[in-house]
């Protein structure tokens, strides 16, 4: 099922950055060039966000599925293994928030 997932992140990041190239591809100005701008400002944020909030979810996952073998396996050691798990955790969504900041000011630029 990992393969799976993994492959299926590939292809979509593959397919946004196939369409970033056609997008910043030169032309003929458009009549409402400065709505292309704003829309594929919009767009970058919205993957984002979509992106960090996925990869967040994902490490999130993985590290409470470590942390609670580990304290399955070995009872005694749920001290040692519990606050540094939890250390993870706020720093995996301390990335995540982070993304959105990100895409609070790409907003802004609209």
């Amino acid at each position: 099922m990992f393969r799976r997932v993994t492959f299926s992140l590939l292809v979509a990041l593959l397919f946004v950055a196939v369409a970033s190239v056609a997008m910043a591809a030169e032309g003929a100005p458009a009549a409402g060039g400065e709505s292309n701008v704003k829309a594929v400002i919009a767009l970058a944020a919205g993957f984002g966000i979509a992106i960090a909030a996925f990869g967040g979810a994902m490490g999130q996952g993985r590290a409470i599925a470590a942390g609670l073998e580990g304290i399955a396996r070995n009872p005694s050691a749920q001290n040692k293994i519990f606050i540094p798990m939890i250390v993870g955790l706020a720093l995996i969504e301390s990335l995540v928030i982070y993304a959105l900041v990100i895409a609070f000011v790409l907003v802004g630029k609209l």
